[in-house]
């Protein structure tokens, strides 16, 4: 065992991997095998990253790079983070403030698999209707169709491959980067780029990208799937993005690891809408990093609704990149089944002058559910004249579940107008339901209206009226099995 938690199983990889260096004879094997092309490989880098700090990282490190071949394009930023991913370990409670309240120790004690190399053993996903679509099935592209839409494998020679190339190569030098972003990095076979050329509109027809994933039925093994995608709308361009992650197959979905990275960049006077529903299987984990760069008069609105997954983490990562840029998110988490982890992990870097931003984010933590929010905005030296605020409201609805909440406001500039402020109760408010009881509605279906209405707030943002109807049919129901169980 290391540091309390269960050692990785043996089935993972073959212990000699990460053995220690003989003393004689020929050099040892690198520490992740040279199966790929040298660009791919660390055996140049041992010099400089000697030691490993954890075997399990090594192991499914090694795994991932063996999983699939990937395109050459993708080859820096494999490359940056396999040095990465020597050095680093996993992350405990004790040992990494991220992961302070957020335990993710029983990843460890199951044996990680990876997908198989041609898709479609996953029972087949629901089909898109909208005209511009993406389809990963357990983190295999296999569908990319409409306008400004295609797999980085299949691109042309031409502005946006050679746009998506120079995005990709920068995300290598990508500093907040953690253990999942890596993992991710070096696991992703291809990517699905969405390139809206400058001065195109296509805020009224969104481009929905769906992640369809299956795993075994027991907790028996996780299946990893790393799925990437890059989202580029230059100068003048307004795109609609709608992101689906949801099991399919056995009951609802079995037992897997969604590991996706999703990285944005909003160029000048560009508007992005990204709407996010995550509605995985109860025995999933998912760990998603969502990373935006908006530049000079840029607009970036977010919706996040996230009810499924035992484990649920996503790092939100925005910095605004010139003045006058504008940031709006708004985000709901539910915790409705027992032991089950949301985690928020947000950043917001605003470096420049006249920048708006607001962030909303609420959460409802039933059983012994644990819900946390870690909320950074940073208003560097040169951001005068900013607007920045920030709002948490928190539902406890059993004695049992626990909220962890930190707001953070770090202020180097001088003249901006900055708030936040965080509300954490566990009842409804008194004066609200005697209003609905003083009309008749009686305890139980008073409640049920405010619940609802309480993460309805943040699901009504979402633009798209098939999107926004399924996630509110959803949060109706969660809350009724809630109440049954509680």
């Amino acid at each position: 065992e290391r540091n309390g938690e269960a050692s990785p199983a043996a089935a993972m990889s073959p212990p000699s991997l990460c053995s220690a260096p003989p003393r004689a004879g020929p050099p040892p094997p690198p520490l992740l095998r040279p199966r790929r092309p040298a660009a791919f490989s660390v055996r140049a880098s041992r010099a400089a990253a000697p030691s490993v700090s954890d075997d399990l990282v090594l192991r499914i490190a090694e795994q991932l790079e063996d999983s699939a071949p990937s395109s050459p394009l993708l080859a820096p930023l494999r490359s940056a983070s396999a040095l990465s991913l020597l050095t680093t370990p996993w992350p405990t409670r004790r040992s990494n403030e991220a992961f302070r309240f957020t335990d993710i120790s029983y990843l460890r004690s199951l044996p990680i698999s990876t997908p198989a190399r041609t898709p479609g053993l996953a029972p087949p996903p629901p089909s898109s209707d909208l005209e511009s679509h993406v389809l990963f099935s357990d983190g295999r592209l296999v569908a990319a169709a409409g306008a400004h839409v295609s797999a980085l494998a299949d691109m042309p020679p031409g502005h946006a491959r050679d746009r998506a190339a120079a995005a990709i190569a920068a995300s290598a030098r990508f500093s907040h980067r953690d253990i999942f972003y890596d993992f991710n990095a070096v696991g992703a076979s291809d990517v699905a780029v969405v390139h809206v050329p400058e001065g195109a509109k296509m805020a009224g027809d969104p481009v929905h990208i769906m992640f369809a994933y299956s795993g075994s039925d027991g907790a028996s093994s996780l299946m990893m799937s790393n799925p990437r995608v890059l989202v580029i709308a230059e100068k003048g361009a307004e795109v609609a993005i709608v992101e689906e992650h949801f099991g399919v197959g056995e009951e609802d979905g079995g037992c897997y690891w969604a590991n996706p990275v999703v990285d944005i960049i909003v160029e000048e006077g560009a508007r992005v809408v990204h709407s996010y529903v995550q509605r995985q299987s109860s025995a999933a984990a998912h760990t998603k990093w969502t990373t935006v760069q908006q530049n000079t008069s840029s607009k970036y609105e977010f919706v996040e609704v996230s009810t499924g997954a035992r484990l649920n983490r996503h790092n939100l990562h925005i910095q605004q990149l010139g003045p006058e840029t504008e940031t709006d998110l708004s985000t709901f988490h539910l915790t409705s089944q027992n032991k089950q982890i949301h985690d928020l992990h947000s950043r917001l870097i605003l470096d420049h002058p006249r920048g708006f931003s607001r962030q909303l984010h609420k959460l409802i933590a039933c059983g012994t559910g644990n819900g946390i929010f870690d909320g950074n905005i940073q208003v560097n030296r040169y951001a005068r004249q900013t607007d920045a605020g920030q709002q948490t409201k928190c539902l406890l609805l059993s004695p049992k579940a626990v909220v962890n909440v930190k707001p953070n406001l770090q202020i180097i500039a001088d003249d901006v107008k900055c708030t936040h402020g965080a509300a954490i109760s566990g009842e409804l408010d008194p004066n609200e339901l005697f209003y609905f009881q003083a009309r008749g509605v009686d305890a139980n279906t008073a409640t049920d209206a405010l619940l609802f209405s309480f993460g309805a707030q943040v699901i009504n943002r979402i633009p798209f009226k098939a999107i926004e109807k399924k996630a509110l049919a959803q949060l109706k129901e969660l809350l009724a099995v809630s109440r049954q169980n509680n």
